[in-house]
């Protein structure tokens, strides 16, 4: 029930837009192998940490053990996080000092470092992959995210963001407060500068950005932190941290002509444990692969990814039915197309099967009007439909010349066919023959016929 005022650079605000957030319990799988070195590729290069502005001007609480601290890989299907403690040097690496970029590059917002639940439009000089789909634009608010969406609408907090710390954040209560972004062609970086809770300015001012860069992976870098995440009040704002991401339905009204409702909704979200940001941490996502990526039918039907990958010869596209092209899907008719998971061309019954061994589990995706089963392998958990199971698509099969029942309902509905086109053409011969015989009659009225019909009426 939070809305942003948006800034008049929008090219139109979408005040008919319904959200519904319905997302699914996450199941996390957490992996027990040792981690693999991190190459963090950072988009702030040759950064010193004993330079002022970095983390050494910031004292870290006593007591605590100067070990690293980095958190396993959790899986959330369509990223890989990683955490990293204050204690880890890869959580200094991953900061980005944009007071040491280039300063004609690095800009600051004047109207988001000065009011309140504003938002404003960012252009990205790259493609940025997110969940699979890549932006141009995105939306920078003053509450501590960035809204991915394209449907611009005043409640950008609902879905499709990306939240270092979504919070009540007010930079106008200071004139220290600002909300900076730098674009160097590889890597965004937003950064939200000694900003403060509205509702509660005497907690101290917050500092953390989040970095976008052009592989999609997604970095959240924590500088100063106050206080516990967990302690901030979502009482007049929500508290978030992770990612999320829907798809948008237009509806028709029918008893308004020309009028259509969007209605959004999250397919996906990331909620990462707020109780790990603290002072001079740092997230790290990395992109898993999604069914978007491939763009033929053979690679498609055939992944192993961890979701149901089906390929829509009309669109050209694989998609697992749950991303931003959910309406292109259904109004082109790709799920009734996707159940046969069959290519155009013959496919080599010595390649990879097209189904694997799944063990289907009792859990569901709820939404408001979608409903998803989801299916266990040894990777990574899919959030996607799962076609008919294998004896149902059989029936659209013929191996062999076998008879199934839809060929024997074929065989029939042809001798109906043949029957009626027989009977049409009887009638019509009789019809012609009758109004032969009249005219006939009509014209040789002594003839035998008119003789005979005179006599039997």
């Amino acid at each position: 029930g939070v809305f942003y005022e948006v800034v008049q650079s929008f090219h139109q605000v979408e005040e008919n837009v319904e959200v519904d957030s319905y997302v699914s319990s996450h199941r996390w799988r957490r992996h027990s192998e040792s981690l693999k070195s991190v190459d963090t590729n950072r988009a702030s290069m040759g950064q010193d940490s004993l330079e002022p502005g970095g983390f050494t001007d910031l004292l870290l609480e006593e007591g605590h053990d100067n070990t690293t601290q980095i958190e396993e890989d959790t899986d959330h299907n369509y990223y890989t996080s990683r955490t990293y403690g204050p204690y880890d040097s890869t959580s200094r690496d991953l900061w980005v000092n944009i007071d040491q970029m280039e300063k004609d590059k690095v800009k600051i917002h004047g109207i988001l470092s000065n009011t309140h639940r504003q938002a404003a439009r960012v252009n990205l000089s790259f493609d940025f992959p997110f969940y699979g789909h890549f932006l141009r634009e995105i939306t920078v608010a003053t509450g501590g995210f960035i809204y991915t969406g394209e449907v611009v609408h005043r409640m950008l907090t609902a879905t499709q963001y990306i939240a270092p710390l979504m919070a009540n954040f007010d930079p106008s209560v200071s004139r220290n407060s600002t909300v900076r972004y730098f674009d160097n062609g590889t890597a965004l970086v937003v950064q939200w500068d000694h900003v403060h809770l509205q509702d509660n300015y005497n907690l101290g001012s917050f500092t953390f950005q989040a970095t976008l860069l052009n592989d999609g992976r997604i970095i959240f870098g924590y500088k100063e932190i106050p206080v516990a995440v967990t302690q901030i009040s979502s009482t007049n704002h929500p508290v978030k941290v992770g990612l999320s991401d829907a798809f948008v339905v237009v509806h028709r009204i029918q008893q308004i002509p020309n009028v259509r409702r969007r209605t959004i909704y999250e397919y996906h979200r990331v909620e990462l444990q707020m109780s790990k940001i603290t002072n001079l941490s740092a997230v790290e996502m990395i992109p898993l692969p999604t069914c978007l990526q491939f763009t033929s039918c053979g690679p498609c039907v055939t992944a192993q990814i961890g979701f149901n990958c089906s390929w829509c010869s009309k669109l050209q596209r694989c998609s697992s039915g749950f991303d931003r092209h959910r309406q292109d899907w259904v109004d082109s008719g790709c799920p009734e197309e996707s159940k046969d998971k069959i290519c155009e061309k013959n496919i080599d019954t010595t390649e990879t099967p097209l189904y694997s061994t799944t063990t289907l589990l009792p859990t569901t995706t709820r939404f408001r009007v979608l409903t998803t089963t989801r299916a266990s392998t040894t990777s990574h958990l899919p959030t996607s439909l799962p076609t008919e199971d294998d004896t149902k698509i059989a029936l659209h099969l013929k191996d062999n010349g076998a008879s199934t029942d839809d060929s024997a309902a074929e065989k029939k509905g042809g001798t109906l066919h043949a029957g009626l086109i027989v009977g049409i053409l009887v009638l019509v011969l009789v019809v012609a023959a009758a109004i032969l015989v009249t005219v006939y009659m009509y014209h040789h009225p002594t003839s035998a016929a008119s003789l005979f019909f005179i006599e039997v009426r």
